[in-house]
């Protein structure tokens, strides 16, 4: 379904734009998703909205049937990125899962803002992203996917979640149309 209405308080969570993350080779360029990822952050931190920068340290424990990377990663790997410009008001989120809101603060920090819906994008689209808004949905926001503001390395992985997923959890748009709806209702 395509993006309708935002709530008054409205949060964006951007997922898992970080050092060592945005070099993957991704379906759509990266740069195009940190352009609009910014410009829904500016727009966001305009009107004193909730802005959560999510980073990733590591995995969560339990066997898989993929090999995990057995070597150390680089000292600046979970850093955001400096196009972030991350602001004091901001909310960091540092998960060692999927999702932003497992084993973290997260819903009760944005409960107590008021924040009753939150718009997501970053990376990976079926993973980090995916994962963060199916949370969300549990915890009983309103989901906003922001469309061409995520991306990820597995086409399929991203077609999937934008198809069969995301339309499940809540409407999605494209960062235009979020900001148009934040414009419109005069935040």
């Amino acid at each position: 379904m395509a993006v309708t209405t935002l709530d008054a308080t409205t949060a964006l969570i951007i997922v898992d734009l970080q050092k060592g993350i945005v070099d993957y080779p991704f379906i759509h360029p990266i740069g195009g998703v940190v352009q609009r990822s910014r410009r829904l952050l500016d727009a966001f931190r305009e009107r004193g909205l909730p802005v959560v920068l999510v980073n990733v340290t590591g995995f969560a424990p339990g066997r898989t049937e993929r090999p995990r990377r057995s070597d150390a990663l680089p000292a600046d790997w979970a850093e955001l990125i400096p196009e972030l410009n991350q602001q004091p008001s901001d909310i960091l989120v540092t998960k060692r899962t999927w999702g932003a809101f497992a084993n973290t603060e997260l819903a009760a920090r944005l409960k107590a803002l008021g924040a009753t819906q939150v718009v997501v994008s970053g990376v990976a689209t079926g993973t980090g992203v995916e994962s963060t808004a199916r949370q969300a949905y549990e915890h009983g926001f309103n989901v906003t996917l922001a469309v061409d503001a995520m991306t990820d390395a597995n086409p399929e992985a991203h077609d999937y979640s934008l198809r069969q997923v995301f339309p499940k959890l809540g409407e999605s748009g494209t960062a235009d149309e979020i900001i148009a709806l934040l414009d419109k209702r005069g935040a």
